[in-house]
């Protein structure tokens, strides 16, 4: 039965790819409509990221099955009698193979939103999709875990399996935001020289435990930056800036993170100058990661057991303050050029928790709709998401936002823009 489904699916063979790059035009303006009963398995579906995916999939296309995979069976069953008959739970372990094998046997598309994927060994997830064939993304925010994911492209290539790593909202969707900068710049004779990627979170963006855990995890990683080509470690939570993320959000303070995208766009944009920086409010959550990153033994930090036990501790402390904090999120990616040609993309919205949802769904339908190459992408890369549907991938991440502008100077979002003269302002 699973071969049967697995045809279903466009763009699983060389001369479907052929075709549709033939006629990229058309494709970018109606992409392939996934068949109505195809199956989408959300791991990790109990928790804010997964239930959030499954829940935007179900409003964008109600006729998918919807499988809410994960070990909590009462809250699997809620949120799946919420999702309508259309889907249905799904009892898995992410770190039994047999048991992942089996629940992939009638599945078109898995999602892996399990986290954290900080210190994980093993892509137990992506083997077991490529040994049943079957398309892959995942959420991942981790810089080793997401290049130990793309050393399996060749198996997945000659398995003929589309996946994708990093395809949340930041990184997912801010890699396909500096993909699109960096193609308009070089269309228009630029050559990219510095990217940076700048994000901000009220309070924990209203995203659980497991995105605190994430957080505090990558406090423990040297962070990973490229300045004219070369390589560079930082200190993490370190070098802050003061950035404007233009109207609702305003000017935030970023700090230095070690997150993947800064790698993956160095290799695959080919731009020289790279960073990502992170911050949240209120003011004295990011103190208290600059302590956490300065105080707490490096050991500490990159031990799962011991974050765990840190965040059961803050947890209830979060929560009350992200009450009156609220979760909105904001990604500002920049693009400087050898011409002079500066651009950004601004991308904002009230809830982190709801956004999430948006943006991985539009990296599933993507995949269904046959955007992506057998092997293991990243989201810049061409074959991960096709460049004429990247478009479509954006319009769908960005529902709800307050915010979101493409290829703009800073000027025109900034809240405080600096007239130069005579009305010219940078």
């Amino acid at each position: 039965m699973a071969a049967m489904v697995r045809a279903c699916m466009p763009l699983r063979t060389p001369a479907a790819a052929a075709a549709a790059s033939s006629s990229a035009a058309a494709a970018a303006a109606s992409p392939t409509k996934p068949r109505s009963n195809a199956r989408v398995l959300v791991l990790g579906g109990t928790g804010r990221v997964g239930g959030s995916t499954a829940t935007a999939l179900s409003k964008l296309r109600p006729d998918l099955n919807i499988l809410i995979g994960g070990r909590n069976r009462e809250k699997g069953e809620t949120l799946a009698s919420k999702l309508g008959v259309q889907s249905e739970f799904v009892e898995i372990d992410t770190g039994n193979a047999a048991m992942l094998k089996e629940a992939l046997q009638d599945v078109d598309l898995v999602v892996h939103t399990a986290g954290p994927f900080q210190g994980g060994t093993e892509c137990t997830v992506l083997q077991a999709a490529i040994s049943t064939k079957t398309a892959y993304i995942d959420v991942c925010d981790d810089m080793d875990y997401s290049w130990r994911a793309k050393a399996y492209h060749e198996e997945a290539k000659a398995q003929d399996v589309p996946a994708i790593t990093t395809a949340g909202i930041y990184p997912g969707v801010s890699n396909v935001m500096a993909a699109e900068l960096v193609n308009a710049a070089r269309n228009e004779d630029g050559e990219p020289e510095r990217l940076r990627f700048f994000y901000y979170t009220a309070g924990s963006g209203g995203a659980g435990p497991t995105i605190l855990a994430t957080s505090f995890l990558l406090l423990g990683e040297d962070v990973i930056a490229y300045n004219k080509g070369e390589e560079i470690k930082l200190k993490p939570y370190s070098g802050v800036l003061n950035i404007d993320f233009g109207k609702g959000v305003r000017k935030r303070d970023v700090y230095l993170l070690n997150l993947p995208e800064v790698k993956s766009a160095h290799k695959f944009l080919g731009v020289p100058t790279v960073s990502a920086r992170f911050g949240t409010s209120p003011f004295f959550w990011n103190w208290g990661m600059e302590a956490f990153a300065n105080f707490l033994p490096v050991e500490f930090l990159r031990d799962k057991d011991k974050v765990r036990e840190l965040v059961e501790l803050v947890d209830p402390l979060v929560r009350a303050i992200d009450g009156f904090a609220g979760e909105r999120v904001s990604m500002r990616v920049d693009l400087e050029c050898s011409n002079g040609r500066n651009t950004i993309g601004l991308f904002s919205h009230r809830k982190l928790s709801v956004s999430v949802g948006h943006s991985t769904a539009a990296f599933v339908l993507a995949v269904l709709e046959g955007s992506t190459q057998p092997g293991v992408w990243f989201p810049e890369e061409p074959e991960g998401i096709a460049i004429e549907s990247r478009k479509l991938l954006l319009e769908r991440a960005s529902q709800g936002t307050t915010n979101f502008v493409m290829n703009k100077p800073s000027w025109m979002i900034e809240t405080d823009p600096k007239e130069v003269i005579l009305g010219i302002y940078v």
